[in-house]
């Protein structure tokens, strides 16, 4: 009797609760929905330049606008009107969305005019850049203490952008504005927290764009005129999905960062550059000079660095937390 009683708890630890299943299956799910959002960003360019001859401020404009019109439908379907309503009384976090709402315009209309403006190579440095940045702006804002890789990591990051000013002869204002406003962007959602979930973030932001993306199409009808409508069925189907197309993959985003590691979605994150330089390289055929590999190999250095690190740290603090449990 005393026998059997000691083996059950040895047998019944070598088959994984139900708790522990569903933490699997979740982290799966988290890591389908992550993949899924940088592989849709990863193919942004080539969705924004088949809309052509719309231009980079009108199509930004149509950008806020259907989104804004996608959120309220989701709202309408999920029964999120009372979660943002809480929202909207919370002065704080209102004024946290309203700054979120100008970093990532900042960065959608940076991102679409170098889109269109035959600069996708660089657009794929500025999101190559942005780990690091965030790790420079974890230091500078929130004080935090890096260890000698991420140092390394940022200073080779640095001599990348030298590197490409020097040799190359311009400043690479459009990878190092997308790198910044993202970076910012990120901070601020990490001090709004689980308070604002990603519709009624999104629904706010687009709220507060919403009459700059009309002062812009404004602006554009009295100048070279307004192409929506005015070009094909398909294009004008195209340019009112682009609501769907920024909405979708930032909610995906959103539910895969609540179930997988920040070290999953650090190694997850690279997918959407790597996928906007081929485009930009080998598609676009846009020049690649040895001054830009020189820059490109130092950057992707730095993020091996910078992930390996990352993962290194991840699984000693899984192995402290572990051995501290047992103890």
């Amino acid at each position: 009797m005393t026998s059997k009683n000691a083996e059950t708890p040895a047998a019944a630890s070598d088959v994984p609760s139900n708790s522990e299943a569903e933490a699997a299956r979740q982290r799966t799910l988290g890591g389908v929905y992550a993949f899924g959002a940088y592989l849709l960003w990863g193919f942004l360019p080539l969705y924004f330049v088949i809309l052509a001859p719309t231009g980079p401020w009108e199509l930004v404009a149509w950008r806020i606008l259907f989104s804004l019109v996608f959120c309220v439908l989701l709202l309408t379907v999920t029964r999120g009107w009372a979660a943002l309503g809480r929202i909207v009384r919370n002065r704080r976090l209102l004024g946290w969305t309203a700054v979120a709402g100008a970093l990532i315009y900042v960065n959608w209309q940076v991102f679409i005019i170098g889109t269109l403006s035959g600069h996708v190579i660089e657009t794929s440095l500025g999101y190559f850049i942005n780990p690091i940045v965030t790790v420079l702006l974890g230091v500078l804002v929130l004080r935090e203490r890096l260890r000698v890789p991420q140092w390394i990591a940022i200073g080779l990051a640095a001599v990348a952008v030298i590197v490409i000013v020097v040799g190359y002869g311009s400043f690479p204002w459009i990878a190092l504005s997308l790198a910044f406003s993202f970076g910012l962007y990120g901070l601020v959602k990490k001090r709004i927290g689980p308070a604002v979930d990603a519709v009624s973030g999104l629904s706010l932001e687009t709220v507060w764009l919403a009459p700059v993306a009309v002062v812009q199409l404004i602006a554009v009808s009295a100048t070279t005129g307004l192409t929506i409508g005015n070009v094909s069925l398909g294009h004008t189907i195209l340019l009112v999905l682009t609501g769907v197309v920024t909405a979708v993959p930032l909610l995906l985003f959103a539910a895969g960062a609540r179930r997988v590691p920040l070290t999953v979605i650090g190694l997850l994150q690279f997918i959407a550059p790597i996928m906007q330089f081929i485009f930009g390289a080998f598609v676009q055929g846009e020049p690649m000079t040895p001054e830009r590999w020189v820059g490109f190999g130092l950057v992707w250095l730095a993020l091996i660095l910078l992930s390996a690190d990352s993962v290194i740290f991840s699984r000693r603090a899984r192995g402290a937390s572990d051995v501290a449990a047992v103890v």
